[in-house]
């Protein structure tokens, strides 16, 4: 019998192909475990169950019982001896979810949160939630109307601040329980997550497929949904229905990455929390894709705690009208601690602290401890210890001499900052500014940077860029292209076109710079008119010097708060944000600029010294042009070097012969 030829193909390639499959990287990268991190889980394994021992022995209070003795438990999702059981066994995660629909947190937020912040002190995994997406949505529960459209950019600046206030809240925390003993071990583990990260790549199909089948009889048994439905048209919208299923959502897929159990809110979180326990308990058993990896297959748990509410029970809130912000620029550190001082005896519950307070209740000696504490988790300790000076000063009738309160917006642009201060979460200066649209739309990077006050001058503002050392708000994908509205992400600032700084333009209105880890601007550009009537002016505009000292900033327009009004400056609410740029560095500037270039513009920049003792040219349009002119003589320079060491080639004796030299 003939054999018949392979039609398999000949498995032999050439070295060159070999080479680079070999040194190719792999699309898919593991990440080993090395010894070191296995020893540390294991002795973090090890460190849990000896205080679950010591917890079963009655020598520890238990994490519910802890909550429990604090008052911050008001409803659990299950039977307290189980609960308080999974809390004692295991080392699992949970989470508060916050919507930014205010400008600002406030003092109601910080129930969940200090129960998410004792936990994780405790040891367990804690993370919290921004609510990028579901903030577009609204939660209905206890809303009898629906809510109010808010401008897209308000929006985007209400996710961007609740974004740094939850960061310097972590930081704060970890050195409040420094200050009591509570010292950071590597198995805490702690978050802040935006849900944008993955609703953005969910598609309606695969939403659906996944959580389409899940109950309606929790949701509908809701007493908000039941008043809402019986309103014929004017009641219960599609959007409002699916909340519940989209915070649900949300719980799904930190339980399945994270390993995320519990979920923790306000008590008026109750029916959504047990709606997503049914709706966590119902994807995971009937999930399409058995390959699903799992973080965890225990059951998910959660609780609530009481509403903070004023003497008259009504609810503490941006909706109710009543908030007491956290953002120092809505409530001034100073307000906040007043209304501590303010609560009543019964209120403050501290054994040791009340027998002093009970020897002299005129002293309120637990009130102020209460409003010092409370000031300094939030704001810090040294924010904490001006306001107690100020407090005071002011009532004790002591003199002033204390140190400059940040509330005090005498550096709305950072000089101070740039002058070499250390910027944090808790001191960083006054984000908001407005600049014209003009000047973002055809001015350069640094000279932007120079206007925000993120640079001593426009020189100093492209050498940052040029240095790639400030960010941008833009895309996740690292594309020029505006940040989305659900997330806060950052580019590398780079030397590009003026024309391209528009690209990151959120809705058209608003930009996004940062330089460092927390000295962050929210420009929001405005029309050339309205700058002018409302005669602000800003560091570089060419209209002579600018002083850089404001007045005590009255409280922001209620449509940044509310978020029911488009942006619209105030110039009765809104500081003139002068700047006065030192006399002395623009000079030295300009001296050191005439270093930068060749000889030949070195020489033009002596003849020009007579102008610069009167500033009649404008600085940083020439440093800009030498900068300019430097760059294209590099370019020249490499141009003949490059031309000068090319390789020639070899004389092969063809070719046309050479034509005699002209004879004169």
């Amino acid at each position: 019998m003939a054999k018949l030829p392979s039609l398999a193909r000949s498995s032999t390639i050439c070295a060159r192909c070999a080479f680079r499959a070999a040194s190719a990287p792999q699309r898919t990268t593991k990440r080993w475990i090395g010894i070191k991190m296995l020893g540390k889980m294991a002795d973090a394994e090890a460190s849990w169950v000896d205080k679950s021992m010591r917890i079963r022995a009655g020598k520890e209070k238990s994490m519910l019982t802890i909550l429990e003795e604090r008052q911050l438990v008001e409803a659990l999702t299950g039977k307290r001896d189980d609960i308080d059981n999974m809390l004692t066994e295991h080392r699992l995660g949970a989470y508060v979810g916050i919507d930014p629909t205010a400008a600002s947190l406030h003092v109601g937020h910080m129930l969940p949160l200090m129960s998410l912040f004792w936990m994780y002190v405790h040891g367990y995994q804690a993370v919290t939630l921004l609510g990028g997406t579901t903030a577009k949505i609204g939660d209905p529960t206890g809303r009898d109307a629906a809510r109010e459209k808010v401008h897209r950019t308000v929006r985007v600046q209400n996710m961007a601040n609740m974004h740094f206030q939850l960061k310097a809240l972590w930081v704060n925390v970890e050195a409040y329980g420094r200050k009591y003993g509570y010292t950071w071990e590597w198995a805490w583990k702690r978050a802040l997550l935006n849900n944008t990260t993955w609703f953005q790549s969910l598609t309606w199909e695969e939403a659906l497929q996944i959580i389409g089948h899940t109950p309606t009889g929790p949701m509908l048994a809701k007493r908000t949904v039941k008043n809402k439905l019986g309103r014929g048209e004017s009641g219960l919208t599609y959007a409002e229905l699916s909340y519940p299923l989209m915070q649900a959502w949300d719980w799904w897929h930190m339980y399945n990455t994270l390993g995320v159990r519990m979920q923790i809110g306000g008590s008026d979180q109750y029916g959504n929390i047990t709606a997503g326990i049914q709706a966590v308990k119902h994807i995971a058993v009937h999930h399409p894709s058995p390959e699903t990896p799992k973080k965890t297959t225990e059951p998910p748990f959660g609780f609530t705690t009481p509403l903070l509410t004023t003497s008259s029970g009504a609810k503490f809130g941006k909706s109710a009208g009543n908030a007491i912000w956290l953002d120092s620029n809505l409530t001034s550190t100073f307000d906040l601690y007043k209304y501590f001082l303010g609560t009543t005896d019964a209120d403050v519950d501290i054994n040791q602290l009340l027998e002093e307070h009970t020897k002299d209740p005129s002293k309120r000696v637990a009130q102020h401890k209460l409003a010092a504490e409370f000031v300094e988790l939030v704001h810090g300790a040294a924010e904490a210890k001006r306001t107690v000076k100020e407090h005071q000063a002011l009532f004790q009738k002591k003199p002033l001499q204390i140190e400059q309160s940040q509330t005090q917006i005498t550096d709305p642009v950072g000089a101070s900052v740039l002058q070499g201060a250390q910027v944090n979460l808790n001191n960083r200066p006054v984000a908001h500014l407005k600049l014209p649209r003009s000047f973002i739309q055809t001015k350069s990077i640094g000279k932007i940077l120079h206007a925000c006050g993120l640079a001593v001058s426009a020189a100093e503002g492209h050498r940052l860029a040029s240095q790639q050392s400030v960010y941008i708000g833009g895309g996740a994908d690292r594309q020029m292209k505006p940040m989305s509205d659900g997330a806060v992400n950052w580019n590398i600032i780079r030397t590009w076109a003026p024309e391209e700084t528009r690209k990151f333009l959120v809705h058209d209105t608003l930009l996004f710079l940062r330089r460092g880890k927390n000295n962050i601007r929210f420009i929001e550009v405005v029309d050339d008119d309205d700058y002018e009537r409302l005669g602000l002016r800003f560091p570089g505009d060419g209209k002579g010097e600018i002083d850089l000292t404001v007045k005590q900033v009255e409280r922001p327009p209620s449509a940044i708060v509310s978020g029911t009004e488009p942006l619209l400056p105030d110039p009765k609410i809104d500081p003139k944000i002068n700047f006065r740029p030192a006399l002395e560095n623009v000079k030295r500037e300009l001296m050191e600029s005439k270093w930068t270039p060749s000889g030949a513009l070195r020489i033009r920049e002596e003849r020009e010294d007579f102008k610069d003792e009167d500033l009649d040219v404008d600085p940083d349009d020439r440093i800009e042009a030498l900068q300019r002119n430097l760059e294209l003589e590099k370019k020249k320079e490499k141009l003949k070097y490059d031309v000068k060491h090319a390789v020639k080639g070899k004389f092969t004796g063809h070719g046309r012969p050479r034509e005699p030299a002209p004879r004169y």
